[in-house]
């Protein structure tokens, strides 16, 4: 399994809505797929870090390219919901942004999932079934009793640790991250989108 790279960018390209980078590692070119946001953010001969997921199909291998390991674990968790391919699952990721499609899949938000390509209402209401599924059990083996609640607002909550926790963290990252957002003064009182984004700006600029 390929799970990072880090190399010299030989080639990008576009293929419709598809974005492309061949990475040079070495002796080794790697070509992925990758998502929007990493792929505008490249430049040809620019050092780049990827955060990697291998796909076997049936006609070969496709390496796919993450700027996060948020983004990638979360990749994950789409194309492991029943109707969603790795295409719809990077465009939910490209079109929304990470922090956005959670709060969306949390909230059940079914117009706003709707707004990526090839997502209809079926699939957003899987979406948003598989996503709180998942979270209510980390909520629970965390010692959570009541609903969650992720457009509360939040300090240092255990639903906060629960979304980071499902997206692959570990709890000393998750620990950390909670604590330097907080050092940074943001507010107990702003809301679970705030506090998320924080922590997973943090948490990216570590795996860099």
């Amino acid at each position: 399994m390929i799970g990072w790279l880090h190399g010299t960018i030989g080639d990008r390209w576009q293929e419709g809505n598809r974005c492309w980078l061949l990475l040079i590692c070495g002796p080794v070119g790697y070509e992925l797929q990758v998502s929007e946001s990493l792929w505008q953010g490249t430049a040809l001969e620019s050092p780049t870090t990827v955060h990697t997921h291998l796909q076997q199909r049936e006609d070969g291998q496709q390496l796919y390219g993450f700027e996060t390991k948020a983004d990638r674990n979360l990749f994950r968790l789409l194309i492991s919901v029943n109707g969603v391919g790795p295409q719809v699952a990077l465009g939910l990721i490209s079109g929304l942004g990470a922090v956005s499609l959670l709060q969306a899949m949390a909230a059940e938000d079914v117009k706003v999932l709707c707004q990526a390509p090839g997502v209809g209402k079926r699939t957003a209401e899987r979406l948003s079934l598989e996503w709180r599924s998942r979270l209510q059990e980390r909520w629970q083996q965390q010692g959570g009793t009541t609903p969650l609640r992720l457009v509360e607002p939040v300090a240092e909550s255990r639903e906060l640790r629960a979304t980071l926790e499902a997206l692959g963290y570990g709890p000393e990252e998750v620990s950390a991250a909670v604590a330097q957002a907080g050092s940074q003064g943001l507010d107990p009182e702003q809301p679970m989108e705030e506090w998320l984004r924080h922590c997973l700006a943090w948490l990216s600029r570590q795996a860099g």
